[in-house]
């Protein structure tokens, strides 16, 4: 089968081409920019184009399947040739849906904590030697590729993304898996460019439900209460197995999770990943892992990349970085790093960077994400905002949105970084949060700060 690639949008379209190269299948693409890794991977393989951007004489009867990313415009000269063919056009996660048809789909949800409950159950079925099909929104230690594809494996393993699944389909991701087995971490509004009220965010998470097939399995997170609301209220014929946070402890640093066997030690901490933990224990359980074959795969393993990821530790410092950017993600971050570490003064610094973060109407959902951090500082660009065609943000209107009186704001990104690089780091945990970088800061220049 020959597929061919209109990328724009990243890792997940070239993991995906990567997997079904590995499966046999005949692979081109197009893409306007290819960084690392892929870049090297792709080459490897021999499927990097040979030249970036959109070539409609590529587009040619003898393909089977066109597979269109997110960010992909209407107007793509590959895509027009593609329709005028009538070839079959595929979104990202209608295809993996094609690719999943005969097999058991178990998909996770959630506004936050799905890449690490999927992280965490993929980690115990690679400690175990079980073997399944997977598609994670992080690279993860122990794995080659992101999305991984075979003919063969019961179960595949899918981040369910509420975000819109192409331009020419404005559907959830998560709504088309029709998952067998489904969970649901937590709702808090996101993505408002597409999701302009949280009534109507919070109605794809009733729908999800709704997709999941009959007799299948919905595991949820009582502790957040509009889960929770929205799992009890679903009618359809399902079994609902609810989990909240476990019992445990921190002592030296070091956090331990209550167990039928006594405290067992664990590498990530933080009340939120102990939540998510309980989750993913569900999900591999209703997989076939029993619970104390699970506590021993789960001891091992490390965070998600980019989640709470510790850049360095030594001398009575610790330096850690974060895709927090949401306000409930910020907040449980920041909680759960002060939790740890409670004798040490945080310095908690957040980059404002997404679409929802710079838009002025979301930015009072923030109120109160800081308020664990010693220290606060919120790092903005107004270029980003123009770039996004936003309403200009101003200083007082962030500073009015956190609510605290004592909030360090920087604009600029040397300032920023001057700011940084002359802090007393002394008996102190550093959190960076952002899904961006700072306007350029290294992170291997901050490692230097610490040791």
């Amino acid at each position: 089968m020959r597929t061919h690639f209109i990328a724009i949008g990243g890792s997940a379209m070239h993991n995906l081409a990567l997997a079904l190269h590995s499966k046999g299948y005949n692979v081109t693409g197009s893409d306007d920019a290819i960084f690392e890794p892929s870049r090297t991977r792709l080459e490897k393989k021999g499927l990097l184009p040979e030249e970036m951007g959109w070539f409609p004489e590529k587009i040619t009867s003898d393909i089977e399947a066109v597979i269109l990313g997110m960010h992909a415009k209407a107007d793509n000269p590959e895509l027009l040739k593609a329709q005028e063919l009538g070839l079959k056009i595929y979104s990202y996660p209608e295809f993996l849906y094609e690719q999943s048809k005969d097999k058991t789909r178990v998909v996770i949800g959630g506004s936050h904590g799905k890449t690490t409950i999927t992280s965490m159950i993929l980690h115990v079925m690679h400690y175990h030697n079980i073997d399944v099909d997977y598609m994670v929104g992080a690279q993860l230690e122990g794995f080659d590729t992101m999305v991984h594809l075979t003919s063969d494996n019961d179960f595949i393993v899918l981040e369910g993304d509420e975000y819109l699944s192409s331009p020419m389909d404005p559907r959830p991701k998560f709504h088309l898996y029709y998952p067998n087995i489904a969970l649901i971490s937590g709702i808090a509004w996101d993505h408002i460019n597409v999701f302009p009220t949280y009534e109507n965010y919070v109605e794809q998470f009733s729908t999800f439900i709704q997709k999941i097939t009959n007799g299948g399995i919905l595991v949820y997170n009582e502790n957040d209460p509009e889960v929770k609301r929205v799992a009890e209220e679903a009618t359809n014929p399902i079994r609902k197995i609810p989990y909240h946070t476990p019992d445990y402890t921190v002592e030296n640093g070091i956090t331990l999770l209550a167990t039928p066997e006594g405290p067992m030690p664990i590498e990530v901490f933080g009340a939120h990943n102990l939540n998510n933990l309980a989750g993913a224990k569900w999900i591999c359980q209703n997989m076939g892992v029993d619970e104390a074959d699970f506590y021993e795969a789960i001891a091992s393993f490390k965070g998600a990349s980019k989640r709470l990821e510790k850049i360095a530790e030594g001398n009575g410092k610790v330096a850690y970085k974060d895709f927090a950017h949401s306000p409930s993600k910020v907040e449980a971050t920041t909680r759960a790093v002060k939790e740890q570490y409670p004798d040490r003064k945080l310095i908690a610094c957040l980059e404002l960077h997404t679409y929802s973060s710079l838009n002025a109407a979301f930015l009072k959902e923030y109120q109160g994400a800081l308020d664990a951090a010693d220290t606060a500082v919120v790092f903005y660009s107004p270029d980003a905002v123009k770039i996004k065609r936003l309403e200009e943000v101003t200083y007082e209107q962030i500073a009015k949105a956190f609510n605290r009186e004592d909030l360090i704001i920087y604009t600029n990104p040397e300032d920023f970084k001057n700011f940084l690089f002359d802090l007393n780091l002394d008996h102190s945990t550093l959190l960076l949060m952002s899904s961006g970088n700072y306007g350029g800061l290294n992170f291997d220049e901050v490692k230097q700060l610490i040791e």
